[in-house]
């Protein structure tokens, strides 16, 4: 499939950014340039701003069930496109065509859920003090939102924000990610052919600091929205306090898995040990920090080694590919650093730690166990494929050094123990709690952390409560 030149989306049209500014977009398997991207200054930014407060004026008085049929119509077609859709993935972005084929079609459920729950967006009405007075509260849409989306899932973290923006009644201006800006695009193209009017959705690349700055600051930008690392979350979420802006952080995580003595191990390499190397590791709620119990921690870390030494590494678009590169050559950086430093701390590298041949942006699996707490690795995200393992002896050592790190997004368990599973549910400083089992991560459920790893949600009927503005009304009748 031939890779297209992505534009710039305002006010219902596709167009190129003004003065003609483009940037490059590589391939990550091959390292070679494979496209443009239009790069918007500050006059293609005014004219989404602008085309979004006309789209939300309209959108906001569109009837509930008229949007969600809208809605619907656009998770159809991404049924129908996601094959075409998961192969621009896969090129500019590396990820599996198994999964990015996922990620493409995991659009649609979550576009129709959000659709639905549009419908059931209610007020209320509360009983008065007085007979004579009538008290309502109405749920009103925040007005045009600024969404600002990653690179890793650029599909999949868009359609969240837009699908709750969308079913609320907001408009939407979408800064998809330079990188990756093909798939995210034809995202767009679906809901703009299900017949979302022109300006309730804009589309944007170019410089992120311009961009966020310009559109957080503006006044016409009730809400941000933002998935992203924590560092720059803050910055961003600082910049909207000073314009008093509503406000969604999912930010960092460093995702520890718990595998108690009576876990089931085998269950635990399976699920938790496989979703390591989804995405090549690159994803927010990825199991990195592995900690097991000392009586199966060595057994644990062979098997563990093993298994991920037994993944093919190579370009997503190849059949029988298990793991893709890396986006872009700074994580393949980081990675060699990462070891690096935990060799030389101690840790013993059970297999991989090296960079793959010298095209493309390919990292072995690596598995790393005796891993001590001072190491990079236990002490900031790694977000690449690897695992770090360390041992405990007591249930409460496991929860204390899960929640040792300021992040909390996700986190997983492996136990057959009730008195073990109502600690973990009790204790564990998370947004996010899977046991036994893999990340669930469905529309239908609150998707978020606490402490750095952000707050606010977006998944769930929580997510829609980000976009919308509760308002009491009184009336006296005299």
């Amino acid at each position: 499939m031939t890779y297209p030149h992505t534009q710039l989306f305002i006010n219902g049209q596709w167009c190129d950014a003004e003065g003609g500014r483009t940037l490059p977009v590589f391939n990550p398997a091959t390292g070679t340039e494979i496209g443009r991207l239009a790069h918007a200054g500050i006059p293609d930014l005014e004219r989404a701003a602008q085309a979004a407060q006309k789209g939300f004026e309209i959108w906001r008085d569109t009837p509930a069930n008229e949007r969600s049929a809208v809605l619907r119509k656009a998770a159809a077609l991404m049924r129908e496109r996601a094959p075409q859709i998961a192969e621009l993935l896969t090129q500019e972005q590396g990820k599996p065509l198994a999964e990015a084929k996922v990620e493409a079609m995991s659009a649609a459920d979550i576009i129709e859920w959000f659709a639905e729950e549009g419908r059931r967006v209610y007020g209320r009405i509360v009983p008065p003090r007085n007979i004579q007075v009538q008290q309502q509260v109405l749920k009103q849409p925040v007005g045009p939102v600024a969404a600002f989306t990653p690179w890793n899932f650029p599909v999949n973290q868009a359609v969240r924000k837009m699908s709750a923006a969308l079913a609320t009644g907001c408009s939407i201006i979408v800064k998809a990610p330079e990188e990756t800006p093909a798939a995210p695009a034809e995202l767009i193209r679906a809901f703009h052919d299900a017949g979302v009017p022109a300006g309730v959705i804009g589309l944007v690349y170019g410089t992120p600091a311009e961009i966020s700055n310009y559109l957080i600051a503006h006044p016409i930008i009730r809400k941000i929205t933002f998935t992203g690392s924590t560092p720059v979350g803050k910055q961003l979420a600082a910049l909207a306090g000073q314009h008093m802006k509503r406000v969604t952080m999912e930010l960092g995580g460093h995702a520890p898995v718990i595998v108690a003595e009576d876990g089931d191990m085998a269950l635990a390499l399976k699920t938790a040990g496989a979703a390591k190397f989804r995405n090549a590791g690159q994803v927010c709620i990825s199991p990195t920090r592995f900690l097991v119990h000392h009586a199966i921690a060595d057994e644990f870390a062979q098997r563990f080694a093993e298994q991920a030494q037994a993944l093919k590494v190579g370009d997503g678009l190849a059949a029988g590919t298990q793991m893709g590169p890396l986006a872009n050559e700074r994580r393949l950086a980081a990675m060699q650093s990462i070891v690096q430093d935990a060799r030389a701390k101690g840790a013993k590298v059970l297999t991989g730690g090296e960079r793959i041949g010298t095209q493309g942006n390919f990292f072995a699996p690596t598995v790393l166990s005796h891993v001590p707490m001072d190491a990079d690795v236990v002490v900031n995200e790694p977000f690449g494929p690897i695992a770090a393992i360390r041992s405990f002896e007591k249930i409460e050592d496991a929860i204390a050094e899960a929640n040792r790190l300021p992040f909390g997004l996700a986190a997983y368990a492996f136990t057959n123990s009730m008195k073990t599973l109502h600690q973990l549910s009790q204790r564990m400083e998370v947004g996010m709690l899977w046991v036994n089992q893999p990340a669930a991560p469905w529309p239908e459920l609150p998707f978020g952390g606490v402490k750095d790893s952000g707050y606010g949600s977006e998944g769930g009927p929580e997510a829609l409560e980000a976009y919308l503005n509760s308002k009491t009304v009184s009336v006296f009748h005299a």
